[in-house]
């Protein structure tokens, strides 16, 4: 195989020959899915003939476009049958190049660890900080090819693919879902602020009441609890109430001040919308504190630890709920993750260390450990008021009897099911004993869950089931409604 000069040969005839009009399907894309094999293969151990194999799909994938838009595929694969003996590929050879190249249609559907790789590479942007460029690219594409009709069904698409899209290799998963997130909530915001400006009046009049009664109970956490009993929180809020028991500066101030750099960092790192709603919220937070007065409610240490972090962590998730934060830590956490290789959850803990030693070092090892407990109980609050009573989980099932399965999931339980292809089997002492398996995926809310498991194991007592929470779930058939 030589792979080099195939390279130069249809990079040329790339340069020359795509149309104009493909500003995200051009000869650029091809050299970075390319370079995105190289590097997820090298991180998966794939090398020799298998590499030059894969580096040549990589390099036909999208050749198709030089004649089709729809199905380019199939044309692709057609040139790579028609160039690549020229540079001695046989036979076998180019039928493998085929398979990997019609692995990355769109749902993808890889079949080996090869296609996986070349999957992951051409989607690659969708977990880097170049994703808003590069989705702008695509965007004005299909807008010429007709695909889309304007830019609001766009951002819904890019919403959808975000939401449902998934790395297959365990390197691309490490290196790019994380971004992927975040650029999946970045998106979202926009598209928030696109309804707020063309006139959606009831999202910013439910949006200020969960601010007020956020801002309203989070100050009464504060001085009806915390801070006339010397406790502490974790985040801004944490180091707001350190300075104001070490220093003896008024809290109101205080946490306003050193709220301001991160929503200067929100303003670069999320958007500007996110940034003033933030700064109004911080602001209000404040004038509570200085003009609103709250009663002591309590001493006693425990109750002040956990109803000061309950009513904290209400406070903070009615106006996150509202798109803004009065805390700045995300933010942080956020921004710093995007310049580091440490993950959010690992900035967050390593600042609420270093903010409960301190207390401990000041002012005894009992205070902070009840403010911990606060800080904890804020945590739980906060996720119990974002997710609510009906939180979504998200149910894997594995069964020899998937037909029946998916039948009484479907018309009994009333749930939509996903199925994906796998196999099943590879047990100790018998891992050459396999077979096709379908995978059924569903998400339902927790108060179902012990249903589906005895659903489940009415059907199928060996069946295979796994759950985890899902912090937010929409569309999809998530729940009946009556239709009246």
């Amino acid at each position: 195989m030589r792979y080099e000069e195939a390279r130069t040969f249809l990079l040329n005839k790339l340069e020359n020959e795509l149309p104009p009009e493909l500003t995200y399907h051009n000869i650029h894309h091809t050299r970075e899915v390319i370079s995105g094999c190289e590097e997820l293969a090298e991180m998966e151990n794939i090398s020799g003939e298998d590499l030059v194999i894969l580096k040549t799909a990589a390099l036909f994938h999208d050749s198709g476009f030089l004649t089709a838009y729809e199905g380019h595929e199939e044309v692709s694969c057609r040139l790579a049958a028609t160039y690549l003996p020229d540079f001695d590929y046989s036979q076998k050879q180019i039928r493998e190049i085929c398979q990997l190249i019609q692995a990355t249609s769109v749902p993808q559907q890889p079949q080996n660890k090869m296609a996986e790789i070349l999957c992951d590479s051409d989607l690659y942007y969708l977990g880097t900080h170049e994703y808003k460029e590069k989705a702008e690219n695509l965007y004005q594409e299909m807008l010429l090819a007709g695909f889309v009709k304007s830019r609001q069904e766009w951002t819904h698409k890019q919403i959808h693919f975000l939401e449902e899209h998934k790395y297959f290799t365990l390197s691309a998963i490490d290196r790019l879902s994380t971004i992927q997130h975040q650029n999946l909530l970045v998106v979202k915001t926009e598209i928030q602020t696109e309804h707020s400006v063309t006139g959606h009046k009831s999202f910013y009049l439910s949006d200020g009441i969960l601010i007020i009664v956020g801002v309203i109970t989070a100050a009464f956490a504060l001085k009806g609890f915390l801070v006339p009993n010397n406790f502490f929180d974790g985040g801004v809020t944490g180091i707001s109430l350190l300075i104001h028991e070490i220093y003896h500066f008024n809290l109101a101030y205080v946490i306003v001040i050193a709220n301001l750099p991160f929503i200067i960092m929100g303003l670069f790192t999320i958007n500007k919308h996110f940034a003033w709603k933030t700064l109004i919220c911080i602001v209000l937070l404040g004038i509570c504190q200085l003009y609103i007065p709250y009663p002591v409610m309590t001493s006693d240490k425990l109750l002040v630890s956990i109803f000061g972090g309950f009513f904290l962590g209400t406070g903070i998730g009615l106006t996150m709920r509202a798109g803004c934060a009065i805390d700045g830590i995300e933010v942080l956490a956020l921004y710093t993750c995007r310049r580091t290789s440490f993950t959010i959850s690992e900035i967050n803990l390593a600042l609420n260390v270093l903010i409960f030693s301190i207390a401990a070092f000041r002012f005894g090892i009992q205070t902070a450990l009840y403010s911990m407990l606060t800080y904890f109980t804020a945590s739980k609050t906060i996720d119990y008021v974002i997710e609510g009573i009906e939180a979504y989980t998200g149910v894997t099932i594995i069964s020899g009897k998937s037909e029946l399965v998916k039948h009484r999931l479907v018309n009994e339980l009333g749930r939509g099911i996903t199925v994906y292809k796998g196999e099943r089997g590879f047990l100790p002492g018998k891992f050459h004993i396999h077979s096709d398996v379908d995978i059924i995926f569903t998400v339902i809310t927790r108060l179902e869950l012990r249903k589906l498991k005895n659903l489940v194991s009415e059907t199928d007592p060996q069946a295979f089931v796994f759950a985890h929470t899902i912090k937010e779930a929409s569309g999809g058939v998530m729940k009946r409604r009556h239709i009246h």
